[in-house]
């Protein structure tokens, strides 16, 4: 035991000697200095110790305070910041800093740091040449600035759940796409197409696309040319093939197009058929392809799209042999379009007959966003020579595809540009399958007899409004403020009606015809707020029935008829000639045009005026019903009441049964509504002399003592006649 601790002694004193030994190590503080100069500092004198470079204590750089410390200044940020340059990032360390390039970047002497930016020589690093990269055999790698990225090879689709130009991309061999006949159809060619194209899917390799594309249009040419039983089945089933068609061929031929060997490809069929396709990795700017049947023009950014995977394509399939198949398919005209055609012929459109002029033309992108483009696409088709008849139009139409899967031609979002001989331009929002088309419009034509309706109606209308402005004002025994708004209603009607009938169809100067047109509009305006202002003094008049109150509505409506009357019109008509100056007259009449909903400044006040009148009316009707029955042997009385009544019903059925029947002239009663409008419109100015002149008890009184002055005084002129003459006989001499 005593030899083990023996032993185990000088161990022992190694560990008691050891701190001894490092304070003994531990440098003094040189005279003069203060021991308590903390870490990273340098003492100065006995009261005061300096921070080493690269290091800072609160109170600064000089250290007064044996509880101060000094800590490493982080020179890579605020204040300091120090810049290390372009493609550079600062690294801090205690008591210094360095720069070192960005990931995918580095320095020209191949060192990996510097002080600042006056030594970056940072540069981009090409991991593709350099081998630095990690992309998978199955991608290429694409150097970019500051990194790289891996993408397929042509020919190869990204494997599922990768996605194509990232760096960890895996790719398969391309493989022909799925395209199964249209469920519901059945026809003997159209299953012997489908199994040729399932041979062609057997068969293809990435390698041998350019020959399976050409394989793809001779088939489905031989299909088209000789469609067989296609051409016996129903139009439905039909124009569902030709969609199926057109839109498993624009997919097929969008990725078949990716595996070509080139930057471009044209093909001409044995039929006709051209096929030209643009394949860019990267592009600007304009591209223009096509051949003799299209051309088309567009921004390679719109073919291109977001997505970015893999070289873009655009392409266009002009497919002249399918004229069998469209048959009889119907045409849609945007809202637009028809309204202005409505417009111009001055009569609904029925119908629209259409020819194929052109081929049909499908087009492809890579891009498969294509409802809303921007910029538009330009297309140039070219067609045999055409010269458009009456009501004729070369336009521009699509292949709209139907939620059933059937399909029919549509028109919004193209516009034709014009035509020059054997081409015509078009412009699209959007891409589809489009062709040239000659449409016939069936529009109505004119009826001479509602020609003749309407100047008759109307010159027999100035007539009775003249007379019974004329009553309303000489007439003082009807005089009162029901009378002041007949008078202005009559007044506006005749102007209005007088310039219909004289100045409507003069169009030979724009801004004469618009200036008449702001005319109309004001004065058909005006008469139908002095209508309403009649409704609302009958309703106010049949109110005050029940307390015998009458000139508490007269002193309203004298206060309000004058300014709303004018006011209200003025301030309309103003309205829609400043925003809108132009749609004052058509190309055939002086009347508001229909575009932009331009035709609502005249319909929609109108329409509210009918309706007001129509709640006036009713309730007009329950107060008299109310007063009737409690009415005894007041005759005077009930015989004002049913007077009231019957007026109100006549101006019910002046105001509201002639624009209702305008507004209902759509469908297959048009044309009779049309007849019961024009008689009822051009007869109201005598339905307002018979209802207020001849129907009025007072004015006929009138008229009788009127007619009574007139025989008398032509009684005076004859007698003063005869006397002169006998005067005159008696003082001549009489001779034998």
């Amino acid at each position: 035991m005593r030899k083990r601790f023996l032993r185990l002694l000088p161990g022992f004193l190694v560990l008691l000697l050891w701190p001894l030994g490092i304070a003994a190590k531990k440098p003094r503080a040189p005279p003069g200095c203060a021991p308590w100069c903390p870490r990273n500092s340098v003492c100065i004198n006995a009261i005061a110790c300096r921070c080493h470079p690269g290091f800072s204590s609160w109170s600064g750089e000089i250290i007064t305070s044996p509880v101060d410390s000094c800590d490493d200044i982080n020179e890579c940020e605020p204040p300091l910041a120090v810049s290390c340059g372009k493609f550079a990032d600062c690294q801090n360390v205690d008591g210094s800093h360095y720069c070192t390039c960005s990931p995918g970047y580095g320095l020209v002497s191949g060192a990996t740091t510097f002080r600042n930016e006056s030594e970056n020589t940072c540069q981009d690093v090409d991991e593709c040449s350099s081998r630095q990269h990690r992309c998978h055999n199955s991608t290429a790698c694409i150097n970019t600035v500051g990194s790289y990225r891996c993408r397929c090879r042509r020919g190869w689709t990204p494997l599922p759940g990768f996605q194509d130009n990232q760096n960890t991309t895996v790719c398969e061999e391309m493989s022909f796409p799925t395209w199964t006949p249209p469920p519901g159809i059945q026809s003997q060619c159209l299953s012997g197409f489908f199994e040729r194209v399932q041979d062609l899917r057997r068969r293809f390799t990435p390698a041998s696309a350019q020959d399976t594309v050409q394989d793809l249009i001779q088939s489905v040419d031989e299909l088209l040319k000789a469609p067989g039983d296609l051409e016996t089945l129903a139009l439905p089933d039909r124009h569902h093939t030709v969609t199926h068609l057109l839109s498993g061929l624009e997919e097929v031929l969008r990725t078949l197009a990716k595996a070509m060997p080139g930057a471009s490809f044209t093909y001409q069929s044995p039929a006709g058929t051209e096929l030209s396709l643009v394949i860019q990795e990267q592009g600007h700017g304009n591209v223009t392809l096509g051949q003799s049947h299209a051309r088309m023009l567009l921004d390679w950014a719109v073919a291109a799209g977001s997505a970015g995977s893999g070289p873009a394509v655009a392409g266009i399939l002009s497919n002249p042999n399918m004229q069998k198949l469209l048959a009889n398919a119907s045409l849609e005209l945007d809202p637009e379009r028809q309204a202005k055609l409505e417009e111009t012929h001055e009569s609904p459109l029925y119908g629209v007959q259409w020819r194929l002029l052109s081929a049909v033309n499908s087009v492809f992108l890579s891009n498969t966003n294509t409802t809303k483009l921007d910029p538009k696409v330009t297309f140039a088709f070219s067609h045999p020579p055409e010269k458009p008849g009456t009501r004729q139009e070369l336009i521009c139409a699509f292949w709209k595809g139907a939620d059933d899967g059937g399909g029919h031609w549509a028109t919004s979002g193209c516009w034709t540009l014009g035509s020059w001989n054997n081409s015509t331009t078009c412009q699209c929002s959007h891409l589809s399958s489009f062709a040239v088309l000659m449409a016939h419009y069936d529009v109505q034509e004119e009826d001479p007899m509602l020609a003749v309706i309407t100047h008759v109606g109307l010159s027999l209308s100035l007539l009775c409004l003249l007379l019974a402005a004329l009553t309303f004002l000489l007439c003082r025994a009807i005089q009162n403020t029901s009378t002041s708004l007949h008078l202005q209603l009559s007044l506006c009607l005749f102007l209005a009606h007088l310039l219909f009938l004289t100045a409507m169809d003069r169009t030979e100067i724009q801004v004469l015809c618009s200036v008449i047109a702001g005319a109309l509009h004001y004065l058909y305006l005006a008469s139908f707020t002095w209508m309403l202002l009649a409704g609302l003094h009958l309703f106010l008049t049949a109110r005050n029935l029940t307390v015998v109150n009458y000139s508490s509505v007269s002193r309203f409506m004298k206060k309000l008829m004058f300014p709303v009357g004018y006011g209200v019109p003025a301030v309309i008509v103003a309205i829609s000639a400043a925003s809108r100056p132009d749609l004052y007259g058509t190309p055939t009449r002086c009347w508001l045009r229909s575009e932009s909903g331009f035709i609502w400044g005249f319909l929609g006040p109108v329409c509210a005026i009918f309706s007001v009148n129509l709640a006036f009316f009713l309730m007009t009707l329950w107060i008299l019903k109310s007063r009737l029955s409690l009415l005894n042997s007041d005759v005077s009385t009930l015989q004002n009441t049913r007077m009231l009544t019957f007026k109100a019903t006549a101006q019910l059925f002046i105001l509201g049964c002639t624009w209702c029947l305008g507004i209902l002239q759509v469908g297959p009663a048009a044309h009779v509504m049309a007849y019961f409008f024009t008689i009822i419109n051009s007869l109201q100015g005598v339905s307002i002399f018979l209802v207020y002149c001849l129907l009025s008890q007072q004015v006929r009184e009138q008229y009788g003592k009127w007619l009574k002055r007139v025989r008398k005084t032509k009684a005076d002129s004859e007698t003063f006649t005869l006397s002169s003459r006998t005067m005159s006989d008696a003082s001549r001499p009489f001779m034998i």
